[in-house]
């Protein structure tokens, strides 16, 4: 597991209040959001998306640039998160 994925779980984790989530327990491609019954991963929810946008953005200091089209495919998974955040430069 890379650096910034680890970085990135624990600021999912403080970031959105996921009480009684330990970030080292988070399958980097796990699904973030969805039925966590029955895809695994956190099920976050429709509303938890817009926070974690906002979340990142302070993180970094810019938000990611994404098409719309593509935001459910950069934000299917820690690992796919951490790839944008890699191409756009903003990992460090």
């Amino acid at each position: 597991m890379s650096e910034l994925e680890t970085r990135l779980k624990t600021l999912i984790v403080s970031g959105l209040h996921l009480d009684g989530v330990d970030p080292a327990s988070i399958d980097s491609d796990a699904p973030l959001f969805g039925d966590h019954d029955k895809l695994g991963g956190l099920g976050l929810d429709s509303i938890d998306a817009p926070e974690l946008g906002i979340v990142l953005k302070k993180e970094r200091g810019r938000e990611a640039a994404v098409a719309d089209s593509e935001i459910r495919d950069h934000f299917r998974s820690v690992r796919s998160l951490a790839g944008l955040l890699v191409r756009q430069g903003l990992a460090a």
